[in-house]
Protein backbone atom coordinates (compact mmCIF):
# COMPACT_ATOMS: atom_id res chain seq x y z
CA UNK A 1 0.00 0.00 0.00
CA UNK A 2 1.59 3.43 -0.83
CA UNK A 3 0.67 6.30 1.41
CA UNK A 4 -0.39 9.95 -0.13
CA UNK A 5 2.40 12.28 0.63
CA UNK A 6 1.52 15.44 1.80
CA UNK A 7 2.55 18.87 0.45
CA UNK A 8 5.96 19.82 1.21
CA UNK A 9 6.96 16.06 3.03
CA UNK A 10 10.00 14.58 1.41
CA UNK A 11 10.73 10.81 -0.08
CA UNK A 12 10.26 8.42 2.33
CA UNK A 13 13.61 7.17 0.57
CA UNK A 14 15.54 10.41 1.68
CA UNK A 15 17.42 9.39 4.67
CA UNK A 16 17.18 12.19 7.56
CA UNK A 17 20.99 12.95 7.34
CA UNK A 18 20.07 13.77 3.10
CA UNK A 19 16.79 15.48 4.43
CA UNK A 20 18.90 17.78 6.53
CA UNK A 21 21.16 18.99 3.63
CA UNK A 22 18.60 19.17 1.39
CA UNK A 23 16.70 21.72 3.56
CA UNK A 24 20.45 23.77 4.12
CA UNK A 25 20.46 23.64 0.28
CA UNK A 26 17.34 25.78 0.33
CA UNK A 27 17.25 27.76 2.87
CA UNK A 28 20.71 29.07 3.50
CA UNK A 29 20.87 30.50 -0.83
CA UNK A 30 17.46 32.02 0.25
CA UNK A 31 18.60 33.54 4.03
CA UNK A 32 22.10 34.49 2.20
CA UNK A 33 20.42 36.32 -0.92
CA UNK A 34 18.10 38.40 1.63
CA UNK A 35 21.04 39.58 3.54
CA UNK A 36 22.86 40.73 0.23
CA UNK A 37 19.63 42.46 -0.99
CA UNK A 38 19.34 44.12 2.42
CA UNK A 39 22.99 45.44 1.97
CA UNK A 40 22.56 46.96 -1.04
CA UNK A 41 19.74 48.57 -0.62
CA UNK A 42 20.50 50.20 2.25
CA UNK A 43 22.83 52.98 0.88
CA UNK A 44 20.80 53.45 -1.93
CA UNK A 45 17.16 54.47 0.24
CA UNK A 46 19.14 55.19 3.22
CA UNK A 47 19.41 53.71 6.68
CA UNK A 48 15.98 55.69 7.72
CA UNK A 49 13.85 53.73 5.38
CA UNK A 50 16.00 50.41 5.51
CA UNK A 51 18.70 49.86 8.73
CA UNK A 52 21.11 47.36 8.07
CA UNK A 53 20.22 45.64 11.62
CA UNK A 54 17.68 43.93 9.49
CA UNK A 55 20.24 41.59 8.63
CA UNK A 56 19.68 40.27 11.97
CA UNK A 57 16.51 38.67 10.98
CA UNK A 58 17.77 36.16 8.63
CA UNK A 59 20.57 35.58 11.35
CA UNK A 60 17.94 34.03 14.23
CA UNK A 61 15.83 32.24 11.21
CA UNK A 62 19.43 30.55 10.35
CA UNK A 63 19.97 29.69 13.72
CA UNK A 64 16.91 27.96 13.71
CA UNK A 65 17.25 26.10 10.64
CA UNK A 66 20.87 25.64 9.57
CA UNK A 67 24.08 23.57 11.41
CA UNK A 68 26.99 25.30 12.62
CA UNK A 69 29.08 25.40 9.47
CA UNK A 70 26.16 26.76 7.25
CA UNK A 71 25.57 29.09 9.95
CA UNK A 72 28.82 30.53 10.10
CA UNK A 73 29.41 31.17 6.86
CA UNK A 74 26.15 33.29 7.06
CA UNK A 75 27.25 35.39 9.47
CA UNK A 76 30.16 36.32 7.07
CA UNK A 77 28.05 37.25 4.67
CA UNK A 78 25.92 38.97 7.47
CA UNK A 79 29.29 40.75 8.23
CA UNK A 80 30.57 41.46 4.34
CA UNK A 81 27.41 43.56 3.89
CA UNK A 82 27.52 45.49 7.22
CA UNK A 83 30.95 46.24 6.22
CA UNK A 84 29.73 47.52 2.37
CA UNK A 85 26.87 49.51 4.06
CA UNK A 86 29.73 51.06 6.77
CA UNK A 87 31.82 51.79 3.80
CA UNK A 88 28.76 53.59 1.76
CA UNK A 89 27.09 55.09 4.74
CA UNK A 90 29.96 55.64 7.27
CA UNK A 91 30.82 53.62 9.96
CA UNK A 92 29.04 56.25 12.32
CA UNK A 93 25.57 55.24 10.31
CA UNK A 94 26.27 51.39 11.15
CA UNK A 95 27.89 51.71 14.49
CA UNK A 96 24.88 51.14 17.01
CA UNK A 97 23.96 48.12 14.98
CA UNK A 98 27.51 46.68 15.49
CA UNK A 99 27.03 45.04 19.17
CA UNK A 100 23.80 43.51 18.09
CA UNK A 101 24.89 41.82 15.51
CA UNK A 102 27.21 40.64 17.31
CA UNK A 103 25.02 39.12 20.23
CA UNK A 104 22.70 37.84 17.27
CA UNK A 105 25.39 35.53 15.40
CA UNK A 106 26.90 33.86 18.95
CA UNK A 107 23.25 33.21 19.89
CA UNK A 108 22.49 32.14 16.71
CA UNK A 109 25.72 29.96 16.19
CA UNK A 110 25.15 28.69 19.91
CA UNK A 111 21.47 27.54 19.05
CA UNK A 112 22.82 25.94 15.72
CA UNK A 113 25.29 24.41 17.62
CA UNK A 114 23.41 22.77 20.17
CA UNK A 115 20.38 21.16 17.46
CA UNK A 116 23.30 19.69 15.90
CA UNK A 117 24.57 17.80 18.97
CA UNK A 118 21.09 16.27 20.10
CA UNK A 119 20.90 15.85 15.76
CA UNK A 120 17.17 17.14 16.00
CA UNK A 121 16.70 19.58 12.57
CA UNK A 122 14.71 23.17 12.76
CA UNK A 123 12.41 23.54 15.69
CA UNK A 124 11.71 19.97 16.73
CA UNK A 125 13.50 19.81 19.52
CA UNK A 126 10.96 22.39 21.66
CA UNK A 127 8.25 19.82 20.22
CA UNK A 128 9.71 16.61 21.36
CA UNK A 129 10.23 17.96 24.95
CA UNK A 130 6.97 18.86 25.12
CA UNK A 131 5.51 15.44 23.80
CA UNK A 132 8.18 13.68 26.14
CA UNK A 133 6.65 15.78 29.53
CA UNK A 134 2.96 15.09 28.31
CA UNK A 135 3.94 11.40 27.20
CA UNK A 136 5.52 11.29 31.31
CA UNK A 137 2.02 12.57 32.09
CA UNK A 138 0.12 10.17 30.69
CA UNK A 139 1.71 7.46 31.90
CA UNK A 140 1.34 8.81 35.93
CA UNK A 141 -2.45 8.76 35.05
CA UNK A 142 -4.67 6.46 37.41
CA UNK A 143 -6.68 3.23 35.16
CA UNK A 144 -10.17 2.74 36.18
CA UNK A 145 -10.95 0.81 39.37
CA UNK A 146 -14.12 -1.89 40.08
CA UNK A 147 -16.83 -0.69 42.25
CA UNK A 148 -16.05 1.00 45.16
CA UNK A 149 -12.65 1.30 45.00
CA UNK A 150 -10.77 4.83 44.55
CA UNK A 151 -7.62 6.29 43.73
CA UNK A 152 -6.02 9.95 42.85
CA UNK A 153 -2.95 11.28 42.52
CA UNK A 154 -1.56 14.62 42.86
CA UNK A 155 1.80 15.92 41.66
CA UNK A 156 3.25 19.60 42.26
CA UNK A 157 6.91 20.19 40.66
CA UNK A 158 9.75 22.50 42.09
CA UNK A 159 9.37 25.93 41.21
CA UNK A 160 6.45 24.49 39.07
CA UNK A 161 8.61 23.58 36.45
CA UNK A 162 7.79 21.31 33.53
CA UNK A 163 9.82 18.56 34.47
CA UNK A 164 9.46 16.07 37.64
CA UNK A 165 11.36 13.43 39.08
CA UNK A 166 8.33 12.10 41.06
CA UNK A 167 6.32 10.31 38.90
CA UNK A 168 3.72 7.12 39.43
CA UNK A 169 3.53 4.35 37.24
CA UNK A 170 0.25 1.80 37.42
CA UNK A 171 -0.76 -1.52 36.07
CA UNK A 172 -4.06 -2.35 34.85
CA UNK A 173 -6.61 -4.11 37.16
CA UNK A 174 -7.78 -6.46 34.53
CA UNK A 175 -6.12 -9.69 37.10
CA UNK A 176 -7.90 -8.24 40.12
CA UNK A 177 -4.83 -7.11 41.79
CA UNK A 178 -3.74 -2.85 41.42
CA UNK A 179 0.14 -2.28 41.66
CA UNK A 180 1.12 1.11 42.06
CA UNK A 181 4.67 2.33 42.67
CA UNK A 182 5.57 5.96 43.27
CA UNK A 183 9.01 6.88 42.56
CA UNK A 184 11.67 9.50 43.50
CA UNK A 185 14.25 9.87 41.12
CA UNK A 186 17.60 12.17 42.39
CA UNK A 187 17.70 15.28 41.14
CA UNK A 188 15.60 18.36 39.87
CA UNK A 189 14.27 19.80 36.52
CA UNK A 190 15.54 18.60 33.59
CA UNK A 191 17.51 16.29 33.98
CA UNK A 192 15.71 14.48 37.14
CA UNK A 193 12.48 14.63 34.10
CA UNK A 194 14.59 13.16 31.34
CA UNK A 195 15.62 10.02 34.16
CA UNK A 196 11.99 9.97 34.69
CA UNK A 197 10.45 9.64 31.80
CA UNK A 198 13.26 6.64 31.06
CA UNK A 199 12.87 4.90 34.23
CA UNK A 200 9.15 4.96 34.42
CA UNK A 201 8.60 3.18 31.04
CA UNK A 202 11.04 0.32 32.49
CA UNK A 203 8.64 0.45 36.07
CA UNK A 204 5.49 0.52 33.65
CA UNK A 205 6.35 -2.61 32.05
CA UNK A 206 7.54 -4.38 35.18
CA UNK A 207 4.33 -4.01 36.79
CA UNK A 208 2.07 -6.77 36.76
CA UNK A 209 4.91 -8.67 34.27
CA UNK A 210 6.96 -9.67 37.61
CA UNK A 211 5.34 -11.27 40.72
CA UNK A 212 5.16 -7.99 43.40
CA UNK A 213 7.89 -9.26 45.59
CA UNK A 214 10.47 -9.76 42.18
CA UNK A 215 9.48 -5.76 41.35
CA UNK A 216 12.53 -3.99 43.52
CA UNK A 217 14.83 -6.66 42.87
CA UNK A 218 13.82 -6.00 38.70
CA UNK A 219 13.64 -2.11 39.13
CA UNK A 220 17.14 -2.24 40.66
CA UNK A 221 18.86 -4.19 38.02
CA UNK A 222 17.54 -2.28 35.51
CA UNK A 223 18.86 1.32 37.24
CA UNK A 224 22.43 -0.27 38.20
CA UNK A 225 22.74 -1.21 34.15
CA UNK A 226 22.03 2.37 33.00
CA UNK A 227 25.29 3.43 35.20
CA UNK A 228 24.14 6.99 36.50
CA UNK A 229 26.87 7.37 39.12
CA UNK A 230 25.83 9.13 41.65
CA UNK A 231 21.82 8.94 39.94
CA UNK A 232 19.21 6.95 42.17
CA UNK A 233 15.90 6.50 42.82
CA UNK A 234 13.86 5.87 45.96
CA UNK A 235 10.40 4.41 45.26
CA UNK A 236 7.43 2.18 47.24
CA UNK A 237 5.44 -0.40 45.36
CA UNK A 238 2.12 -1.86 46.53
CA UNK A 239 0.43 -4.48 45.25
CA UNK A 240 -3.40 -4.72 46.16
CA UNK A 241 -6.33 -7.51 45.66
CA UNK A 242 -9.01 -5.45 44.64
CA UNK A 243 -11.44 -8.56 45.81
CA UNK A 244 -9.98 -8.79 49.58
CA UNK A 245 -8.31 -5.95 49.77
CA UNK A 246 -5.05 -7.56 50.71
CA UNK A 247 -2.19 -5.66 50.05
CA UNK A 248 1.84 -6.06 50.48
CA UNK A 249 3.58 -3.29 50.38
CA UNK A 250 7.56 -2.36 49.98
CA UNK A 251 10.07 0.30 50.30
CA UNK A 252 13.05 1.14 48.40
CA UNK A 253 14.41 4.47 50.97
CA UNK A 254 11.29 5.60 50.56
CA UNK A 255 9.20 7.69 53.32
CA UNK A 256 7.12 5.29 55.12
CA UNK A 257 3.68 4.66 53.69
CA UNK A 258 0.22 4.89 56.10
CA UNK A 259 -3.04 3.18 56.48
CA UNK A 260 -5.30 4.31 58.23
CA UNK A 261 -7.66 1.65 60.13
CA UNK A 262 -11.49 3.09 59.41
CA UNK A 263 -12.33 0.57 62.21
CA UNK A 264 -10.11 1.71 64.70
CA UNK A 265 -9.54 5.29 63.45
CA UNK A 266 -5.85 5.26 63.94
CA UNK A 267 -2.96 5.38 61.40
CA UNK A 268 -0.53 2.79 61.18
CA UNK A 269 3.16 3.31 59.53
CA UNK A 270 3.90 1.10 57.25
CA UNK A 271 7.53 -0.73 58.48
CA UNK A 272 8.28 -1.49 54.76
CA UNK A 273 11.54 -0.17 54.40
CA UNK A 274 15.24 -1.12 52.46
CA UNK A 275 17.53 0.67 50.47
CA UNK A 276 17.44 2.77 47.36
CA UNK A 277 17.03 1.63 44.02
CA UNK A 278 20.46 1.63 41.88
CA UNK A 279 22.69 1.53 44.54
CA UNK A 280 23.79 -2.13 45.66
CA UNK A 281 23.77 -4.94 43.53
CA UNK A 282 21.90 -7.00 45.74
CA UNK A 283 19.76 -4.82 48.45
CA UNK A 284 17.33 -6.18 51.20
CA UNK A 285 13.46 -4.93 51.65
CA UNK A 286 11.24 -5.52 54.52
CA UNK A 287 8.20 -5.83 53.35
CA UNK A 288 4.68 -4.82 54.92
CA UNK A 289 1.22 -6.43 54.58
CA UNK A 290 -2.14 -5.06 55.61
CA UNK A 291 -6.17 -5.54 54.56
CA UNK A 292 -7.78 -2.38 53.16
CA UNK A 293 -11.36 -2.35 54.63
CA UNK A 294 -13.99 -0.47 53.71
CA UNK A 295 -13.89 3.36 54.64
CA UNK A 296 -10.11 2.68 55.30
CA UNK A 297 -7.38 4.97 53.03
CA UNK A 298 -4.01 4.09 52.03
CA UNK A 299 -1.34 7.01 51.75
CA UNK A 300 1.84 7.20 49.75
CA UNK A 301 3.84 10.52 49.08
CA UNK A 302 7.50 11.23 48.58
CA UNK A 303 10.21 13.12 50.68
CA UNK A 304 9.40 16.76 49.46
CA UNK A 305 5.80 16.46 51.42
CA UNK A 306 7.83 15.29 54.02
CA UNK A 307 10.72 17.02 55.07
CA UNK A 308 11.15 20.23 56.89
CA UNK A 309 14.28 21.93 57.18
CA UNK A 310 16.17 21.73 60.46
CA UNK A 311 13.37 19.13 61.16
CA UNK A 312 13.67 15.37 61.56
CA UNK A 313 11.40 13.41 58.86
CA UNK A 314 9.11 11.93 61.46
CA UNK A 315 8.10 15.50 62.48
CA UNK A 316 6.97 16.03 58.84
CA UNK A 317 5.28 12.70 58.77
CA UNK A 318 3.47 13.55 61.79
CA UNK A 319 2.72 16.93 60.25
CA UNK A 320 0.94 15.55 57.67
CA UNK A 321 -1.07 12.48 59.28
CA UNK A 322 -2.00 15.52 61.13
CA UNK A 323 -3.66 16.79 57.91
CA UNK A 324 -5.18 13.79 56.92
CA UNK A 325 -7.06 13.05 59.94
CA UNK A 326 -9.65 15.96 57.98
CA UNK A 327 -9.78 13.62 55.07
CA UNK A 328 -11.53 11.47 57.43
CA UNK A 329 -14.41 14.06 58.20
CA UNK A 330 -14.55 15.97 54.59
CA UNK A 331 -14.27 12.65 52.80
CA UNK A 332 -11.51 11.38 50.74
CA UNK A 333 -12.28 12.46 47.36
CA UNK A 334 -9.95 15.26 46.36
CA UNK A 335 -7.73 14.31 49.27
CA UNK A 336 -4.36 14.65 47.68
CA UNK A 337 -4.37 17.34 46.03
CA UNK A 338 -5.31 19.22 49.19
CA UNK A 339 -2.47 17.12 51.11
CA UNK A 340 0.05 18.83 48.74
CA UNK A 341 -1.47 22.46 49.11
CA UNK A 342 -1.68 21.77 53.20
CA UNK A 343 1.94 20.38 54.01
CA UNK A 344 3.75 20.16 51.00
CA UNK A 345 5.57 24.14 51.34
CA UNK A 346 9.16 23.10 50.36
CA UNK A 347 8.38 24.77 46.88
CA UNK A 348 12.63 23.84 45.79
CA UNK A 349 11.25 19.96 45.81
CA UNK A 350 9.41 18.07 43.63
CA UNK A 351 6.00 16.39 45.68
CA UNK A 352 3.77 14.30 45.13
CA UNK A 353 0.84 12.11 47.34
CA UNK A 354 -1.20 9.27 46.53
CA UNK A 355 -4.39 7.52 47.83
CA UNK A 356 -6.32 4.59 47.84
CA UNK A 357 -9.43 3.78 49.37
CA UNK A 358 -12.55 1.88 49.52
CA UNK A 359 -16.07 3.17 50.21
Amino acid sequence: MIKARTPGQYPAWLGARARIRLRELLTFPLLASLIVVIGAVAPEVGPQWLSPALVNGPLLVGGAVLRRRPMLWLIAVAVAAVAYDGYQLGWREVRPDLPLLLVTAVAATAFAARREQLGVPGMRGEGMLLELRERLSRQGSLPSLPRGWHAEFALETAGHAGFSGDFLVSSSPEAGRLELALVDVSGKGFDAGTRSLMLSGALGGLLGAVPPHEFLPAANAYLLRQEWGDGFATAVHIAIDLQTGDYFVESAGHPPAAHYISGTGRWVVSQAAGMPLGMFDNPEWTAGRGRLRSGDLFLMYTDGVVEIPGRDVEHGVDRLLGAANALVLRGFAGGAERLINAVGTDTKDDRAVVTVWRR
